[in-house]
């Protein structure tokens, strides 16, 4: 079933009340078919995370409720850490050319790499585990594989946002905390409890859904990266998966 203690406001009530009921339950399960890689991460597993990211962005790299920060990644496990970094923090998740900061990976690294001097530029590896690079990266970028470790693992934000601040971008519209919790509750991806099986960019408007409605309905995703049918379907049967996106 959904999660239902009350109004669905923010991403702060969303993780704590899953904290609260299933913290050892798998929340993201991701496959990297082409690198041969399989991460899991459990709603406890994923806050730490999640805190460690808004640690970084908020506490080290001084970003401010309201400011505006790119998600540049492919689908990835970290890309679902860096949406609840933003949310947790109040910032919002966008899509625009001029971010306050941007999070990116290796393929767009070389074009964030020369912005450093109007944008707050982190890099991931992408490689097992969230590793740093294995060369330095460009100077006035940050490499989340060698800053986030030193973060702690619990986050509260001195200025949390409220359910009617702008949570992402939407074609140019701001949208509320409140609007995205409510259609993720009341989003027909999956029933409630499920394990929807994605290949989506959690971070792009299609995708956002597959992972906002997983955590609100008390289930999770399989997220699946460069791998065909054959693979797909083998992993929707090993992941015990309920749905799938796209259907």
């Amino acid at each position: 079933m959904a999660l239902s203690w009350g109004p669905v406001t923010t991403f702060a009530d969303v993780l704590a009340e899953r904290l609260r009921r299933d913290p050892g339950r798998p929340l993201v399960t991701f496959y990297d078919d082409g690198a041969g890689e399989r991460v899991e991460l459990s709603v406890t597993t994923y806050a730490n995370w999640v805190a460690k990211a808004a640690s970084l962005l908020v506490d080290e790299l001084d970003l401010e409720r309201g400011d505006r920060l790119r998600i540049d990644l492919p689908p990835h496990w970290l890309t679902t850490v860096f949406l609840g970094a933003a949310w947790q923090a109040g910032l919002v998740v966008t899509g625009s050319e001029e971010p306050a900061a941007v999070v990116c990976g290796p393929d767009t690294l070389d074009v964030w790499a020369g912005r450093v001097d109007r944008t707050v530029v982190l890099a991931c590896s992408l490689l097992p585990l969230g590793v740093r690079f294995a060369h330095p990266v460009p100077p006035g970028v940050h490499d989340v594989g060698v800053e986030i470790w030193s973060q702690p693992d619990a986050f509260v934000p001195w200025d949390p946002p409220g359910a009617d601040d702008p949570a992402h971008e939407l074609d140019g519209v701001a949208v509320s905390h409140r609007t995205l919790w409510e259609a993720a509750a009341g989003g027909s991806l999956l029933d409630g409890g499920g394990r929807l099986l994605s290949v989506a960019n959690p971070a792009s408007p299609p995708g956002l859904a597959t992972f906002a409605e997983p955590l609100a309905k008390g289930g999770s995703l399989v997220l699946v990266a460069q791998a065909g049918r054959e693979r797909l379907e083998a992993t929707y049967v090993a992941e015990r998966a309920t749905a799938r996106f796209p259907a």
